[in-house]
């Protein structure tokens, strides 16, 4: 015999209905199964809203002309595929639920609203743009502001010859951060891999990556509320973390998770492409529960 459940209105019992027939049931079952049974049969649900990861495309912004002589965008985005680019990157969100986006405009409150995780990656010089955008008094208000509501801010550096530091400083003090001018992990060449090796094996942000590998980073100066998250075989700080309000400030001393790091041309034994997965896992993490 098939039934079809029914729930009353203003706390009447439940009844079933089958053939025709209706039969009181169970009145006096507790409120909370009324409410999540009646929402499965009004087909009323909640469900988890996928994260929205945006990458900045303002603080850096590269162009080159491509093999037709057309300019285009390069270097630490989402689209680019070749070794530069941040393509195996934003996989490893979207395979964690997530969906990406890109902000070319400053990064005003009303900009980054909806956006969960805000991703900022080497800041241009004039090295790298002759007309960079520079990390301003009010696009730091605007940042600290977002953060402080619940928002998750990463802050990718690399070493000094590479970014604009001077700005960027100015936004990680905000976070007890600072970016030092110095070169550490320095690789030589292809032969000398293990200079840039660090062990993640017992940090709490890599649940699977034992052992990782970065570059030619600056080292991270970190005081309240920042703290080291972790720190290479010289003792200096290379990932650090911080509270702020309701939000998180995750920041690294390297680009770190360009292609080419991530997709298997390193040595065995080196396992940046679990600790992708691990960074990505760690940022969701940090987003407050919303309702919404």
């Amino acid at each position: 015999m098939s039934c079809e459940w029914l729930v009353g209105i203003n706390h009447s019992p439940f009844i079933c209905r089958s053939d025709g027939k209706i039969h009181a049931i169970c009145n006096k079952m507790k409120p909370k199964i009324y409410i999540l049974i009646a929402l499965a049969l009004t087909g009323v649900c909640f469900t988890a809203r996928a994260q929205k990861v945006t990458l900045d495309y303002y603080f850096n912004h590269q162009v080159h002309k491509n093999a037709a002589g057309i300019p285009e965008r390069f270097h630490y985005t989402w689209e680019d595929k070749t070794n530069t680019g941040f393509s195996i990157f934003g996989d490893a969100f979207i395979r964690a639920g997530a969906r990406l986006d890109t902000l070319g405009n400053s990064p005003t409150i009303n900009n980054l609203k909806g956006t969960d995780i805000y991703i900022i990656v080497d800041p241009n010089t004039t090295k790298k743009n002759p007309n960079p955008n520079y990390i301003e008094t009010n696009d730091i208000k605007e940042i600290t502001a977002w953060v402080k509501s619940g928002g998750v801010l990463v802050m990718m550096a690399n070493d000094s010859a590479n970014v604009e530091l001077p700005h960027f400083n100015n936004l990680a003090a905000k976070f007890g951060m600072h970016f030092n001018d110095d070169l550490q992990n320095h690789v030589i060449d292809d032969q000398h891999f293990e200079d840039g090796a660090a062990t993640t094996t017992g940090n709490p942000i890599f649940k699977t990556a034992h052992k990782i590998f970065m570059k030619d980073v600056c080292s991270i100066g970190v005081k309240y509320p920042a703290e080291a998250a972790l720190k290479n075989s010289n003792g200096a700080v290379i990932i650090a973390i911080a509270k702020y309000g309701k939000g998180t400030v995750f920041a690294v001393g390297d680009p770190w998770f360009y292609n080419e790091y991530v997709n298997g041309r390193l040595p065995a034994g080196f396992e940046n492409d679990k600790a992708a997965n691990d960074v990505v896992a760690w940022l969701i993490k940090q987003v407050p529960k919303s309702d919404h």
